[in-house]
């Protein structure tokens, strides 16, 4: 077992990860490269009664720990069971070393919109992707995990256990994940990219794609993203120091173009990416940052996309408005709408959209991103039915997130398996 305190070489980037708005400073570090290590950091963290924090990638920090933090980002093994159409990851693998994997056999996971994203972060907290529509949420598809409890104790979970079911959704709290199974799909390819769309063009965009995604097939996920995008070299040329409308498609069907063609008679694209492409590169479909930084933001699950919603939206989020975060909205619907086989944490699945608010931290603070998000969901609360976990980012008041993310049932059931594997509190994190 590898320890890195204060001061040491190598401490500050094992500490570093992809969120940086977030303060944290442990008061020792583990380089984790097996369970075995990740044993031996909760049993010293109870010995020393420190609490316990994990760090893969980093994209889904929502707090700081003094304690002990376990960092995963050694443990990349990826194991591809072609036959039976699973995968085995240990708990710093990144998406993208799926795809590649799993890949070679004409397969694919139900990774997310970015590969750089570590697997078990993503699949504990819910999160959905490309696909979601068609097959549900990746917490669906898991066969198993291995999972360090407070005791210290290295177990295997399976369907039936309560701990199965807390931790495809309930994120942390319960333990430190040390390798997950999962089923993988039979697909190879799609029809993916996106429309961008100037920014006088939101409106028309924006009820365009309402009425379009709404009658969508489960085979087709698709997003808007609403971005301002600086006016840098790096910056594709039709986009720089733009604010434009993005619809992002990823779709199964062989009519692609056909089905998007009432998009592309919306207005005119600055940019249009739809072909058929490998599953592989998928993620070239948002092209989401790479670069490390720091980001707030939150959501708010939605019944419907009125015209009073889509007003709201363009005047607190569109190009007009004072600070504009970057917007991203969800279809949702599909497989996402019905009960999996084996169900994890629940959420809330008769909604039809996710608005979502993401903004860079800058030199005015979290407070003034606060306030600005603020005006926005208050209008929408009329038709919100809560928040989804995975667009939760930054700090945020852990009970008030509990309480907007959970159902009321599952979170009282959270409550006491909480109690029943964590009396001590170990990890304070969740």
């Amino acid at each position: 077992m590898n320890l890195l305190h204060p001061g040491q070489d190598g401490y500050t980037e094992e500490v570093a990860g992809f969120q940086t708005s977030v303060p944290t400073a442990p008061a020792v570090v583990v380089a984790a490269e097996s369970a075995e290590d990740v044993v031996a950091a909760v049993r010293y963290a109870a010995e020393h009664r420190l609490s316990v924090a994990v760090q893969a990638t980093g994209h889904g920090l929502t707090a700081g720990t003094d304690g002990v933090l376990i960092s995963t980002r050694r443990m990349t093994g990826v194991e591809i069971d072609a036959a039976a159409r699973t995968a085995r990851v240990e708990a710093g693998t990144r998406w993208e070393a799926v795809l590649e994997a799993a890949g070679k056999h004409g397969l694919a996971p139900l990774s997310g919109s970015s590969p750089d994203v570590g697997v078990v972060g993503y699949t504990l907290s819910g999160g959905f992707g490309l696909l979601g529509r068609r097959y549900g949420r990746a917490a669906d598809h898991v066969r198993a995990l291995d999972v360090v409890t407070a005791d210290g104790e290295l177990r295997r979970v399976e369907p039936g256990s309560d701990l199965f079911w807390a931790l495809r959704g309930g994120r942390d709290g319960f333990g430190v994940v040390t390798a997950i199974e999962f089923g993988l799909l039979p697909v190879s390819e799609l029809y993916g990219g996106s429309l961008t769309f100037d920014g006088a063009d939101v409106p028309a965009v924006l009820r365009a794609w309402r009425t379009w995604s709404a009658a969508a097939p489960d085979t087709l996920t698709t997003s808007l993203a609403m971005i301002r995008f600086p006016d840098l070299p790096m910056v594709p040329e039709p986009m720089r120091g733009r604010h434009v409308a993005q619809v992002r498609i990823a779709y199964l069907g062989e009519d692609g173009d056909d089905a998007v063609a009432p998009l592309r008679a919306v207005a005119p694209a600055l940019a249009d990416t739809l072909r058929r492409l490998p599953f592989t590169e998928s993620g070239s479909i948002a092209a989401e940052p790479r670069q490390p930084h720091g980001y707030h933001g939150t959501n708010a699950a939605v019944s419907q996309l009125n015209d009073a919603m889509l007003d709201a939206i363009v005047e607190h989020a569109g190009p007009g408005a004072a600070t504009p975060p970057v917007l991203i909205i969800d279809r949702l619907g599909g497989a996402l709408a019905r009960t999996p086989e084996t169900p994890g944490v629940g959420w809330d699945s008769s909604a039809e959209f996710v608005v979502r608010a993401l903004s860079v931290v800058g030199e005015d603070g979290v407070a003034a991103i606060r306030r600005a998000h603020a005006k926005l969901f208050d209008a929408l609360a009329p038709w919100s039915t809560g928040r989804l976990l995975p667009f939760v980012y930054g700090e945020h008041p852990a009970e008030e997130v509990a309480q907007s993310v959970f159902p009321a049932a599952d979170l009282r059931r959270l409550r006491e398996l909480k109690r029943r594997y964590d009396a001590g509190n170990v990890f304070r994190a969740g």
